[in-house]
C-alpha cells in the first residue's frame, strides 16, 4: 500500500475512532434524564420488562435520547435485569447513572401511616395507599397470617399487632413481607419494660392492647386515660363486667351510634361487656401508643364507676360508690334534658323566622 493511501486510511480510521469515542462519551456521560427539569419519581411495575421501562420513560418524558439509553442498557445487561419499584431519577442524570440506579434496584422508600381504624378493611385502605399492592391483597395476606402465624394472633386480635405510626418500606413490598415487617415493629414496641409492666397487671401484651382500645374510646380527654384504665383494671380484678358502652357500639356494627340504649345491652356478642365479664376477644379500634401506655402506667385508684360530667366538658365523674354513681348519672341526665330542650326551642325559633 502506497504511503498516501496509508495516510488516508489512518486519517479516516482516526476520525471514525474519534467520532465513535465522542459518541460513546455522550452515551455514557452526557446528561440524558430530566435535563433542565426537576427530580422525579418513576414507578416500574412488578411485571415490567425492558420494553415497559422504555415506554414509561418515553411517555413520561423522562429521557431525551431513548435510543442511547437502550443501547447502553443492552451493553450493561439492564435489559435482562429489570427490577420493579419506586425510584427517584435526578435532574440531569446520565445514562450510566440511571442504569446503575435501576439495575441495582436502589429504591426510595415510601412512607405508610395508619391510625384511627376499627376494622381490617379500614386498615387495608390506609396501609396500601402508597404501595403497589391492592387493599384486597393485603387483607388476604392478613387473614392468612392470622391463621398460620406462631405468635398467638388470630382473626379477632390481629389488629393488636399493628402499632399506629409512620413506617418506611419499599413501594413493591409483598403482602406477606409487610405482615412480617409489622410483626417485627410489634416486637420492637413491646420491649422488656412494657412486657414487664403488662405482666405486673396479669395481662398479656394483646390483652393490654384490647383494654387500651376501650380506654381510647372512652377517654375524650387524654389526661383521663390513665384514670379510666385504672377503673377498668379494678373491675377486672373484681370480676365485674366492664360495662363499656363503646364495646356495644362495636358489637352492634353501627359505628354511627351516638347513644347506647338498654336494647343494645341485649346484643349477644362476645364484645358485649354488659353481658359478658372480662375482656372482649379483640380490640374495638386500633389503640394509639399513648393509650397503651396509659394502661401500663395506669392511675392507682379505687374507682369502679364513671359518668360523663354534667358540664359536657368531655371529662367524667368517678366514684367507687354505686349510690354516688346513680346521683352523678341523674345530674348528667338532667343537664342533657335541659340542653335538648334548648335545642328544640332554638329550632322552633328558627322555623318562625
Amino acid at each position: 500500500m502506497k504511503p498516501e493511501k496509508k495516510l488516508i486510511f489512518f486519517l479516516l480510521f482516526s476520525m471514525l475512532l474519534i467520532s465513535f469515542g465522542f459518541y460513546a462519551y455522550q452515551i455514557i456521560y452526557t446528561p440524558n434524564f430530566l435535563v433542565g427539569k426537576e427530580d422525579r419519581m418513576i414507578v416500574i411495575p412488578n411485571d415490567a420488562d425492558f420494553k415497559t421501562v422504555q415506554k414509561i420513560l418515553h411517555e413520561g418524558d423522562y429521557v431525551q435520547d431513548l435510543m442511547s439509553f437502550a443501547f447502553l442498557s443492552r451493553m450493561m445487561d439492564y435489559d435482562k435485569k429489570v427490577k420493579p419499584g419506586r425510584f427517584i431519577l435526578k435532574a440531569n442524570m446520565t445514562n450510566l447513572q440511571a442504569i446503575r440506579l435501576l439495575r441495582l434496584g436502589k429504591q426510595e422508600p415510601v412512607r405508610i401511616t395508619f391510625n384511627n381504624v376499627r376494622l381490617l378493611k379500614d386498615l387495608a385502605e390506609k396501609i396500601t395507599t402508597n404501595l403497589s399492592m391492592r387493599p384486597d391483597e393485603f387483607e388476604a395476606a392478613a387473614v392468612k397470617f392470622s391463621m398460620n402465624n406462631k405468635y398467638g394472633f388470630n382473626k379477632d386480635n390481629l389488629m393488636c399487632m399493628f402499632i399506629p405510626n409512620t413506617y418506611e418500606v419499599y413501594y413493591n413490598i409483598l403482602p406477606d413481607a409487610l405482615m412480617e415487617r409489622m410483626y417485627d415493629e410489634y416486637v420492637i414496641f413491646w420491649n422488656d419494660e412494657r412486657k414487664a409492666k403488662a405482666a405486673q397487671l396479669g395481662l398479656s401484651p394483646v390483652e393490654v392492647s384490647i383494654l387500651a382500645s376501650i380506654v381510647q374510646a372512652e377517654a375524650m380527654k387524654q389526661d383521663e386515660a390513665p384514670v379510666i384504665a385504672g377503673l377498668y383494671l379494678n373491675r377486672l380484678k373484681q370480676d365485674m363486667p366492664l360495662q363499656a358502652d363503646p364495646t356495644l357500639v362495636f358489637a352492634s356494627g353501627d359505628f354511627s351510634l351516638k347513644r347506647v340504649l338498654n336494647e343494645h345491652k341485649e346484643i349477644d356478642s362476645p364484645y358485649n361487656t354488659y353481658k359478658y365479664a372480662g375482656l372482649p376477644p379483640g380490640p374495638i379500634n386500633m389503640p394509639r401508643v399513648n393509650c397503651v401506655d396509659a394502661v401500663l402506667n395506669h392511675d392507682v385508684n379505687n374507682y369502679l364507676y364513671m359518668c360523663a360530667k354534667e358540664d359536657f366538658s368531655g371529662y367524667h365523674n368517678f366514684t367507687d360508690n354505686y349510690r354516688q354513681q346513680i346521683n352523678n348519672a341523674k345530674r348528667y341526665q338532667r343537664a342533657l334534658e335541659i340542653e335538648i330542650e334548648k335545642g328544640k326551642q332554638l329550632r322552633r325559633a328558627g322555623a318562625k323566622k
